[in-house]
């Protein structure tokens, strides 16, 4: 089939939008586009499942202006699964028909939509075994999970290494849950923070011990079990968010606080924990995408070590409903849209 002809229906907004509150849905436009090429090095693909993160809300909201969207029209979403349709020269790994999961890249988007671009290097092949929903949620939110553990904490996913002691805030939702089940798959203890609804889901995760984090001992981030943290994943939204002065206590002698969703604030009290050579760090983590690494999540999702817990799906003509769960902030697991 001649796809250059072919037009499709896909999601796209023509301004940076939300407003003050950033609560407002964005002006979402249905449209009928054309359908993109494979240029060099690049699979075309005929979605399956995609899946949103709340970096998709900031990019709309104009937080990495004026690098991201690099240009309007721009149709939003980054976490994409679906079968290859053409392939672009220079690619031999896949053939038309391969299902795979891929991560697009911010400054061209494309997620919403019925057919999209991915570059090789960032698109992984999909076992039967793996739902479409189930990999679409991977890419964003697993990725910064597994950069966090590995890189960051240091947490070795076969089990080795001496124990550590794990705090992961906000567990319950698309980051929190693929971190509480990575570290488990490590020698780890883990405390989690959640909202109270939540507490047994996020105990049926792997959680050795569970906070509601509206309650003091919560909020204060305190282990029930008087542990002090080698490392907290901090996955909690919010503005002002956790003070450093909250964290601080909890820390072993050399503890990090891995923050995955850094500000400019965070980035200076970063550089100042440098600068005094504090044994305590704040590291603010800036995900790179990595096709190794997606590979590596996909297998365990494969070999039953990791799931997806999907919150809701959505079909891509209410993904606007898609995008307003996600501004809310409480979904457990992942928001999935369809085609």
């Amino acid at each position: 089939m001649d796809m250059a002809r072919k037009v499709m229906h896909a999601l796209q907004y023509d301004s940076y939008g939300g407003g003050a509150s950033g609560l407002k849905v964005m002006e979402m436009k249905h449209a009928e586009v054309p359908v993109p090429s494979a240029k060099k090095d690049e699979v075309l693909l005929k979605l399956e499942a995609a899946s949103l993160n709340p970096y998709d809300c900031k990019i709309q909201k104009g937080v990495a202006r004026p690098f991201l969207p690099r240009s309007f029209p721009y149709i939003p979403a980054l976490d994409i699964a679906g079968e290859v349709v053409a392939v672009g020269p220079g690619v031999e790994d896949f053939k038309t028909g391969d299902k795979v999961v891929a991560v697009l890249g911010a400054s061209s988007g494309g997620g919403l939509a019925e057919f999209a671009v991915a570059k090789k290097s960032l698109s992984v092949a999909r076992p039967p075994e793996v739902s479409a929903a189930e990999a679409a949620g991977l890419p964003i939110a697993g990725l910064t999970a597994y950069e966090a553990l590995t890189k960051c904490a240091g947490v070795q996913l076969d089990g080795s290494g001496i124990q550590k002691n794990i705090l992961i805030t906000a567990a319950s939702g698309g980051v929190g849950h693929y971190a509480v089940q990575l570290a488990k798959l490590g020698n780890t203890y883990v405390t989690a923070t959640c909202g109270a609804r939540n507490l047994e889901f996020v105990r049926d995760l792997g959680a050795d011990e569970v906070l509601d984090y509206k309650t003091p001992e919560g909020a204060a981030l305190k282990s029930p079990s008087g542990k002090k943290y080698d490392a907290v994943i901090h996955c909690a939204p919010g503005s002002p968010g956790i003070p450093w002065s909250t964290f601080e206590p909890n820390l072993s002698e050399n503890g990090k606080v891995i923050h995955i969703s850094p500000s400019p604030s965070i980035m200076i009290t970063s550089a100042v924990k440098k600068l005094t050579f504090s044994k305590k760090q704040l590291i603010p983590l800036l995900l790179t995408p990595k096709g190794e690494d997606l590979k590596c999540l996909v297998n365990l999702v494969k070999e039953g070590k990791l799931k997806t817990v999907i919150d809701s799906k959505h079909p891509l003509s209410k993904a606007e409903d898609a995008w307003a769960k996600v501004i809310d902030g409480h979904a457990t697991g992942k928001i999935i849209v369809e085609p």
